[in-house]
């Protein structure tokens, strides 16, 4: 298992592309910290489904928006497990509404959570790896964060952050052995996009050149890939799994 002894924390990781990912770490060996901010049921059933699969995990309750509770998720997870070597940011909301409709709220928490959220996490983590000069940050962007999307304009703005939020932490840390990546899901199927009627789905599906929606596991296996040691040549990138949507 190419992540044996590792420590991965997965932000937003009791469902969909988050469990997925927590799953596929445990499944490569990783011990993994599960965190959620009000999903204590779901994530307490993901750290059972990586206990079934031999491998050890915690789940942690924190709202990542606010950097007092996520410095407390990072010592949390060095409490349990000795030390982080992975951290995925995945954790995201959205509040869509079109421009002129959309509050001054759903504008900032979807920065809140979605952008500042990440920096939250990646700073409390960044001593820890620093000091051991090893790393991997992997960061969930989105391809609407390269496209744009009518009525996301606040989610947009978040998932464009993050690539270069991204871009610039790979030039800082990367001399320090430290590896940062983004992942930009297409539309993938999950809680959310089940909610939408079958016509809505095979609409969206017809602008995909693959003529389907991917599975969260997708995502995770290339999560997998550039928090192992295969990906050490890689930093500073923004993979898209989506079908080719993006093109």
């Amino acid at each position: 298992m190419k992540l044996n002894s590792k420590v991965a924390v997965v932000t937003g990781a009791s469902r969909g592309i988050g469990k997925a990912i927590a799953l596929k770490l445990a499944k490569e060996g990783a011990k993994v910290v599960v965190n959620y901010n009000s999903s204590e049921e779901e994530a307490n059933k993901v750290v059972e489904e990586i206990v079934a699969l031999g491998s050890e995990g915690i789940s942690i309750k924190a709202d990542i928006s606010n950097f007092q509770d996520s410095q407390r998720l990072i010592d949390e997870a060095v409490n349990a497990f000795g030390t982080i070597d992975i951290l995925v940011n995945n954790a995201g909301i959205t509040k869509d509404n079109l421009l002129l409709r959309m509050s001054e709220e759903e504008f900032d928490k979807v920065i809140d959570v979605n952008l500042k959220g990440y920096f939250n996490c990646t700073k409390a983590v960044s001593r820890l790896m620093l000091k051991k000069k090893a790393g991997k940050i992997i960061n969930i962007t989105s391809v609407i964060g390269i496209t744009g999307n009518s009525g996301q304009s606040n989610y947009a703005a978040a998932k464009a952050g993050v690539i270069g939020f991204t871009k610039s932490l790979a030039k800082e840390l990367g001399s320090k052995g430290i590896n940062v990546n983004a992942v930009a899901p297409g539309f993938i199927q999950t809680d959310m996009t089940d909610k939408l009627p079958d016509n809505v789905k095979e609409n969206i599906g017809q602008n995909i050149p693959l003529k389907a929606l991917g599975l969260p596991e997708d995502v995770a296996n290339l999560v997998s890939f550039l928090a192992g040691e295969e990906s050490k040549y890689i930093t500073g990138q923004t993979i898209a799994v989506d079908g080719g949507l993006a093109l």
